[in-house]
């Protein structure tokens, strides 16, 4: 049993990786920037630290008193990207200090599309691929990895661009509110390029497994479906909500679909075979396309 310190707790993947610990006897102690974080935390049983990602004298605080980090937490702020990112950099780098030399785990959140930004279009992405510095987020995953060899059992846990289930406001809650809006549902050219998923429940039970056992410095990847062709996300979308789905070109997609319109196009084959080998983790939970056709994702404009 380990007390376990956890950035973005409240969250909605943070808030299932939180009950996932509490399930298997761990103490949690979570990251609370206000009172309604504080008391959602409270509610399901976990201790309560107050601070914020940026404030680093509590980051550092909370991780050094603990016998783990699992850090959740990023400050999603798409008008100030880049300093979101440097942003995160300085708190993977003060968390890290914390536990410098104790062999304590400490578990990092990336993304799967960084591999896919890092390497050939189209290529397999595996746990063994190492990211370039240079992309999004790059940098604090390398350094995750980098602490290993200051005696940090580190970890990076990529997750699919796609975790779903209830609750999930993310990628696939935003496409279904620009299809309303714009009275059809799209896919980019022939629709074959990739997406990979995994259901929330299966990514908690995975990061419970990192903070038990993973390796020092290995290279996770939260993924259940290696990859979804988006024109069968975008047929569900278009069906459930009575719509056409139609085919659009990539100089389209930046109009159609703002900001996501570089992730709606990229291909991002995803294989987990390293990480289900090694920490004997199976995803269990429904895939995407059942989990979309349950029909709770199109109850309101998002879950």
């Amino acid at each position: 049993m380990m007390r376990v310190f956890v950035t973005g707790a409240t969250g909605f993947i943070g808030s299932a990786v939180v009950r996932e610990l509490i399930g298997a006897g761990h103490q949690v102690v979570g990251l609370a920037r206000s009172d309604k974080a504080a008391t959602a935390l409270a509610t399901v049983g976990a201790e309560v630290h107050r601070g914020a990602l940026e404030d680093l004298d509590s980051l550092y605080k909370g991780a050094s008193e603990m016998d783990g980090v699992i850090h959740l937490g990023f400050k999603t702020d798409f008008s100030d990207f880049a300093g979101a990112v440097a942003a995160d950099l300085r708190a993977v780098e003060t968390l890290g200090a914390a536990l410098e030399g104790t062999g304590k785990p400490f578990v990092f959140t990336s993304g799967t599309l960084l591999v896919a930004w890092s390497t050939p279009l189209g290529q397999l992405g595996t746990e063994e691929i190492a990211v370039d510095s240079a992309v999004p987020r790059g940098a604090a995953e390398n350094a995750v990895i980098a602490l290993a060899e200051r005696g940090v059992r580190s970890s990076v846990v990529r997750l699919a661009p796609s975790v779903h289930g209830q609750g999930d406001h993310g990628f696939i809650p935003m496409l279904i509110d620009i299809a309303r809006d714009k009275g059809f549902s799209a896919y980019i050219g022939d629709g074959s390029n990739r997406w990979p998923a995994v259901h929330r429940l299966d990514a908690a039970r995975l990061y419970r497994l990192a903070l038990e056992s993973a390796p020092a410095g290995s290279r996770l990847h939260g993924v259940g479906e290696e990859g979804i062709p988006f024109i069968d996300i975008a047929y569900v979308i278009g069906h459930r909500l009575n719509l056409p789905t139609v085919s659009i070109t990539r100089e389209e997609a930046e109009a159609h679909f703002g900001f996501l319109g570089a992730f709606t196009s990229s291909d991002n084959p995803m294989s987990s075979k390293l990480t289900q080998d090694r920490l004997g983790w199976r995803p269990e939970h429904p895939a995407l396309i059942p989990d979309l056709e349950n029909g709770y994702y199109f109850n309101s404009s998002s879950c």
